[in-house]
C-alpha cells in the first residue's frame, strides 16, 4: 500500500498527464556537484515542452555527505529560491551511495515513484527518464521492477566516446548502475563527453550572453558559471580566459527537443574498466553524435525570457553552491 506521500505525488502525476502535447519526463540529477546541471534543470522547468513528472537527487563522491541530501538541497533551492515555484513537481532524494553489484538494488522513495510513474506508460507511448548524475537510482527502479524497461526510455549524459565508452564522472560515480541498465531490455540514448566538448562548450562571454543578460534567473545561472570558472577553471589555465567550460548535461534535453543527431549501434557490455565489450547482441544503443547549439542556445534564452515575462521573481542573489 503507498504511503500518503507517494499517494500526493501519484496525485500531482495524475493530474499533469492532462496536459497535451508534452514529453513527459523524470530527471536524476547531482545538481551542486558542478554547474551544468543548473542550467539543465532551467532549460528543463522553463520549457512548456516537457512535462515533469518529478525530480530525484544523486549521489556523487565530491559532495558533503550524505551525497543525495546535499544534492537534493540544492536542488530545492534551485526550485523553490531561485525560479520560484510555488507548485513544482515533487522532489526526491535518492540514495547516498552506489550500488553494491549490478543485481542489488538500493529502494528509496524517488525509486518508488518512478516505478508507480512508469505504470501509466507502455512500449508504445514510453516515460522519458534524464540520468545527469550517478545512475544508481534508475537501475535500481529497473532492477526491483524489470517490466519496467518496457515502459521506458533512458537518456543519460555519461562516457567518453564511441565505441570505447571510457572513464568518465557520471559512470565512474556507479559502474554497476550503468551495468545493469546496458544488461537491461530499456531503451537507451548516450551523450557523451567528447560530443559535449564539441557542442556545448561556452566561454565566459558566452555563458554571460547565452544567461547573464537574461533577467534573475539568467543572472544566477551566470553568477554560478563564474563561481565555477574562477575556482576550478582559471587555476589550471592561467590567465587565459579564452578557454570554455562544458554544460554538459543539457544534451539530454536537446536529445528530447530534436536538437541533436545521433546513430544506432548493437549495445555493448559495460566492464569494470568503464571501457564497453563488443559482442553478439539483439540489444541496440542509440549514441549522440552532434548537437545542434546554433539552435539549443536561443531556444534556451527563448524560454527562459518567456518564464521570467510571465513570473514574479524579484532579484537575483548570490551563488548557491559555493561554501
Amino acid at each position: 500500500m503507498l504511503r500518503a506521500s507517494a499517494r500526493a505525488v501519484l496525485l500531482w502525476f495524475a493530474c499533469s498527464c492532462l496536459a497535451a502535447a508534452k514529453t513527459p519526463v523524470i530527471l536524476s540529477t547531482d545538481v551542486g556537484n558542478e554547474v551544468d546541471d543548473q542550467w539543465a534543470i532551467v532549460y528543463m522547468l522553463t520549457n512548456p515542452d516537457f512535462d515533469v513528472l518529478g525530480i530525484i537527487s544523486a549521489h556523487a563522491p565530491t559532495l558533503t555527505p550524505p551525497a543525495a541530501h546535499t544534492t537534493f538541497l540544492v536542488l530545492r533551492d534551485e526550485v523553490e529560491n531561485r525560479l520560484r515555484m510555488t507548485a513544482h513537481p515533487p522532489l526526491f532524494e535518492g540514495s547516498s551511495l552506489p550500488l553494491q553489484d549490478s543485481k542489488t538494488a538500493r529502494g528509496n522513495a524517488g525509486v518508488e515513484f518512478m516505478i508507480e510513474s512508469s505504470k501509466a506508460f507502455s512500449s508504445s507511448n514510453r516515460l522519458t527518464v534524464l540520468t545527469i548524475g550517478a545512475a544508481t537510482d534508475v537501475a535500481s527502479a529497473l532492477l526491483e521492477d524489470p517490466t519496467m524497461a518496457g515502459r521506458i526510455r533512458v537518456i543519460a549524459m555519461g562516457f567518453n566516446r564511441w565505441p570505447n565508452g571510457g572513464d568518465e564522472f557520471n559512470v565512474a560515480n556507479d559502474v554497476a548502475a550503468w551495468q545493469a541498465i546496458l544488461q537491461s531490455d530499456v531503451p537507451v540514448v548516450v551523450g557523451s563527453g567528447d560530443v559535449c566538448r564539441a557542442n556545448l562548450s561556452l566561454t565566459l562571454d558566452e555563458a554571460r550572453r547565452r544567461a547573464g543578460e537574461h533577467g534573475p534567473v539568467g543572472h544566477w545561472l551566470w553568477d554560478e558559471f563564474q563561481a565555477w570558472y574562477y575556482r576550478f577553471v582559471k587555476p589550471v589555465r592561467s590567465d587565459d580566459l579564452s578557454k570554455p567550460w562544458v554544460i554538459w548535461d543539457i544534451i539530454t534535453l536537446a536529445y528530447v527537443e530534436g536538437l541533436t543527431q545521433q546513430e544506432t549501434y548493437p549495445r555493448p557490455v559495460l566492464k569494470s574498466d568503464m571501457n564497453f565489450d563488443h559482442g553478439e547482441t539483439t540489444r541496440t544503443i542509440t549514441w549522440i553524435t552532434s548537437v545542434d547549439s546554433k539552435r539549443l542556445w536561443p531556444d534556451f534564452v527563448s524560454k527562459l525570457d518567456e518564464y521570467e515575462r510571465t513570473h514574479n521573481l524579484g532579484e537575483t542573489s548570490a551563488p548557491s553552491f559555493l561554501p
